[in-house]
């Protein structure tokens, strides 16, 4: 019988960097180097590569990156070639391009290939379709929520002996506002300089425009509490032209003396705790949204557009709630009622929030789904 030492577990992404899916990949090392058997990471390198290795697991520089078919199929050969230096015995795709190396590679080594669908992916022609569907193409496909099961149902007609449902999920020890000394709160409003007492609005998100940061500055303007600072949490990746517009439109709404764009933020759980509101403003649905399930896990009160996996993540008006997409009026009203709470009120929605998401979104959950998509193939 096979030991877990036996196996190797290969995910395959574009870069490690900051960002969801890549948090994802550090998470499901952990879980893989738990078990005793190898895990694996091919991509770019990045800010995350030490945090594979603390995980257990070990980065293979490898660029996966490139759309071009004839590099593609380049990264088929070298993750071949991969599979065999490493006696890889599953390979894990968390993005397209990657996908199509993994794939081709998998099929050429005999093993199993699994993808996790991670986004909508806008479809815009037929060949964005084909793209897409490489997704779709794992002996096993993992939906990270609901909302993206029934897209990839309708979009690629896979059938539920292929399709599985794993929902993202967050450390609750680590997002745990009692576990978040004082220090950490202070030291990071210090950085900001925030201004004491005043109600503070987080969105955390890469700034990039349908992550809803416009939307969010509008409503900044019609708030009532005008007293509101909005903290935006997170990097521009390169996006000048967005963030110079961004900037510009606080100046014309007289909001910009109440708007910070902090960057990247290395202590997201002391930053969630520093928000009265955390708000998610996209205007595309998004796939699961993890700042959501995170901020609820820390007991903050969270607005979130309704469509996609938010109607999943949040329990309207018992753990947060959900506003129309792309309607700043819409969103200043339900900050504004957020804020006008009652202490009392705001303990106990933010007691409900938390034990939702222990509930239905620890990463303990998302590591045995995954791993038990693993056991089916590897049996």
């Amino acid at each position: 019988m096979a030991k877990p030492s036996d196996y190797a577990i290969l995910q395959v992404l574009p870069q490690l960097e900051t960002g969801g899916v890549e948090q994802v990949v550090v998470e499901l090392t952990e879980a893989v180097a738990r078990t005793g058997a190898r895990a694996l990471v091919a991509s770019l390198p990045g800010k995350l590569v030490p945090a594979i290795e603390r995980a257990g697991g070990t980065h293979i520089p490898l660029d996966l990156k490139s759309r071009n078919p004839f590099r593609m199929s380049w990264n088929g050969d070298q993750l071949a070639k991969l599979i065999k230096s490493q006696r890889v015995s599953l390979i894990h795709a968390h993005s397209r391009a990657p996908a199509f190396a993994a794939r081709a590679a998998s099929m050429r080594r005999s093993i199993p290939f699994v993808t996790t669908y991670h986004g909508a992916y806008n479809q815009t022609g037929p060949l964005k379709s084909r793209y897409n569907a490489v997704m779709a193409g794992g002996d096993r496909v993992i939906a990270i929520s609901t909302f993206i099961a029934d897209l990839v149902r309708a979009r690629h007609h896979i059938g539920d002996d292929k399709l599985r449902i794993v929902p993202g999920g967050v450390d609750p020890a680590r997002f745990d506002p009692d576990a978040i000394n004082g220090g950490r709160v202070e030291r990071l409003a210090r950085a900001w300089r925030l201004p004491d007492g005043a109600p503070t609005i987080m969105l955390p998100a890469r700034l990039t425009a349908w992550k809803g940061q416009q939307v969010m500055i509008a409503a900044l303007a019609k708030l009532r509490h005008r007293d509101a600072i909005l903290i935006l949490v997170g990097s521009a990746q390169g996006r000048d032209a967005y963030l110079k517009s961004l900037s510009q439109l606080a100046q014309s709404l007289d909001v910009a003396q109440r708007v910070l764009f902090a960057g990247d933020c290395a202590d997201m759980p002391a930053a969630y705790k520093l928000a009265d509101v955390v708000v998610n403003a996209s205007t595309d649905p998004e796939a699961f949204g993890r700042t959501i399930v995170e901020a609820q896990a820390m007991r903050r009160l969270v607005i979130a557009t309704d469509h996609g996996a938010a109607r999943e993540t949040i329990r309207a008006n018992e753990t947060g709630w959900r506003v129309p997409p792309n309607d700043p009026a819409a969103l200043a009203a339900a900050i504004d009622q957020a804020l006008d709470l009652p202490v009392e009120a705001r303990i106990a929605i933010g007691a409900a929030a938390r034990d939702f998401v222990a509930a239905h979104y620890a990463v303990s959950t998302m590591q045995a789904g995954n791993l038990a998509v693993y056991h089916e193939l590897l049996g």
